[in-house]
C-alpha cells in the first residue's frame, strides 16, 4: 500500500490485503482487509500508532522508508491482537529506541504474545496525553471493543480519533477515504456483526464519550477513513439499539425434503402476515451475511432434521455462533423432522443460555409433514405475528 496523507504530518502508512478470504480461521472476507498503520510527525518526536500483520511487516517499512523515518520515539499499541501488534518486535529491532505506549493491560498481553521486555513500555492511563510537539496525543481506554485491553488514540489538534478495531470494515479500498459510503457501511455493518456485537453494552459507552469530543475524522484500523464521523456513529446507534424490526430469521437443513417443505410453508405464512423473512440454507450460507441479518432481527426460527438423536451438526453450529453474538433476538421457535424420536429442542434451547427470548411452541413432525403438522406451522406464524404486535413491530389495525 503506498504511503497515504489524511493531513498535513499524519499519514497511512499500513497494508492492504486484497486477498485474504478468512480472518482468525473463522470470519469469511469477501472483500479482503487492511491492517492501518498511522504514522504522526510532530516538531519533537514521531509516533507509530499500530503495526500490520507480521505477515505484511514488508510494506509497513517499505513505507516508512519512502517517507524518509530514520527515527520512531513512540509506537502507540492500541490493541494485542497480532494484526495490530505482530509487528512490533520487527519494528523495535529497526528503531530500537522506540518505546510502546500502551496501557497496563494491553502491555502484559504483548509481554505474553510478543515476549517485549518490559522496559520497552511507556504505560498510560485513561485520558493521559502525551504531546510530540505541535500535537498532543491523548488516550482512551475503550475495553471490550473487541478485547478487554482496547484503548483509543485521539490527535487533540488534528481532531482525529484513532479508534482500533472499532468502527471498522475488512475492505480492502485503494482509497484511503471513504468514497462508497454504502458499501463500506455495509462492511462496517458486517465487521460490527461479527466482532462487536456481543459487547453493545460497552459500546453505548463509548459511542457516548465519542459524542462529547471535538472528531472531525476517525481512522479505524481496518478498512477506510471516515470524513463524516457523525455518519457512521449514527448507523453504530442503530446497530446497538435494543428494538429489533419486524423480520423472522429462519436457519435450517434439510436431508431428506422434510424441514425443507416445513420451512418454505412458514415462509410463505410469515410473508402473508406481513413479516419479513430471511431463510438461510446452513449447507451453502456465507455466515457473515447470517450474522448481519441478527442485528436487526426480532425473531429466529431453528429447523432441522434430528441426527443421532439431536439437531444437526450445521445446525448446532449456527445456533452456538447466534448464542455467541448475543443479537437483540426477543423469540425463537424451533421446527423440524424425526424418524424415531430424539432431543432437539432440550439441545437447541440449552444451546441459547445466553440469549433472553421466549421460545415458542416447537413444531416437530415425524417424517413428512402432513395436514396437522402444515397447520401448526401456520400456528407458529400466528404467535411470530401476535409477539411483533406486543412489542410494537407491528400497528395493529384500526
Amino acid at each position: 500500500m503506498a504511503v497515504r496523507t489524511l493531513k498535513d504530518g499524519v499519514y497511512s502508512v499500513g497494508a492492504i490485503d486484497w486477498h485474504r478470504r478468512l480472518f482468525d480461521e473463522l470470519i469469511p472476507l469477501p472483500h479482503g482487509t487492511s491492517y492501518n498503520s498511522y504514522l504522526l510527525k510532530g516538531s519533537e518526536k514521531t509516533v507509530l500508532i499500530d503495526t500490520v500483520d507480521p505477515a505484511r511487516a514488508h510494506e509497513l517499512l517499505a513505507n516508512l522508508q519512502k517517507l524518509g523515518v530514520d527515527r520512531i520515539d513512540y509506537i502507540v499499541s492500541n490493541h494485542a491482537e497480532q494484526d495490530h501488534s505482530g509487528s512490533i518486535p520487527r519494528m523495535i529491532e529497526l528503531y530500537p529506541d522506540a518505546k510502546i505506549v500502551t496501557n497496563q493491560k494491553c502491555k502484559d498481553m504483548l509481554k505474553d504474545h510478543l515476549c517485549i521486555d518490559e522496559d520497552k513500555f511507556i504505560t498510560v492511563k485513561d485520558r493521559e496525553t502525551i504531546s510530540i510537539g505541535g500535537r498532543t496525543l491523548e488516550f482512551l481506554l475503550a475495553p471490550w471493543v473487541h478485547w478487554p485491553e482496547t484503548m483509543f488514540t485521539y490527535s487533540r489538534e488534528d481532531k482525529i480519533l484513532f479508534s482500533c478495531d472499532f468502527l471498522g470494515s475488512h475492505y480492502a479500498s485503494s482509497s484511503l477515504f471513504v468514497d462508497d459510503e454504502a458499501r463500506v457501511y455495509e462492511g462496517a455493518k458486517r465487521y460490527y456483526a461479527e466482532i462487536m456485537m456481543p459487547f453493545s453494552t460497552s459500546i453505548r459507552k463509548h459511542l457516548e464519550t465519542i459524542k462529547a469530543m471535538d472528531v472531525e475524522m476517525i481512522a479505524p484500523s481496518h478498512g477506510p477513513v471516515y470524513q463524516r464521523p457523525e455518519t457512521i456513529l449514527d448507523e453504530c446507534r442503530k446497530w446497538i439499539s435494543d428494538k429489533g424490526k419486524n423480520e423472522v430469521i429462519i436457519v435450517f437443513v434439510s436431508m431428506h425434503g422434510s424441514t425443507e417443505k416445513m420451512v418454505n410453508h412458514l415462509i410463505d405464512a410469515l410473508i402473508d402476515r406481513g413479516i419479513t423473512v430471511r431463510p438461510f440454507n446452513l449447507t451453502g450460507t456465507d455466515l457473515g451475511e447470517l450474522a448481519v441479518s441478527l442485528i436487526d432481527a426480532a425473531t429466529i426460527v431453528i429447523a432441522t432434521p434430528t441426527v443421532l438423536v439431536g439437531a444437526h451438526p450445521e445446525v448446532a453450529y449456527a445456533v452456538s455462533l447466534v448464542n455467541a453474538l448475543r443479537p437483540k433476538l426477543k423469540f425463537a421457535g424451533i421446527i423440524g423432522s424425526y424418524g424415531w424420536g430424539g432431543k432437539v429442542v432440550e439441545q437447541i434451547t440449552g444451546m441459547l443460555s445466553n440469549l433472553k427470548l421466549e421460545v415458542l411452541d416447537p413444531v416437530l413432525v415425524k417424517g413428512h409433514p402432513k395436514d396437522g403438522d402444515i397447520a401448526a406451522l401456520d400456528r407458529l406464524a400466528d404467535e411470530i405475528l401476535k409477539r411483533h404486535k406486543s412489542i410494537g413491530l407491528i400497528k395493529e389495525e384500526l
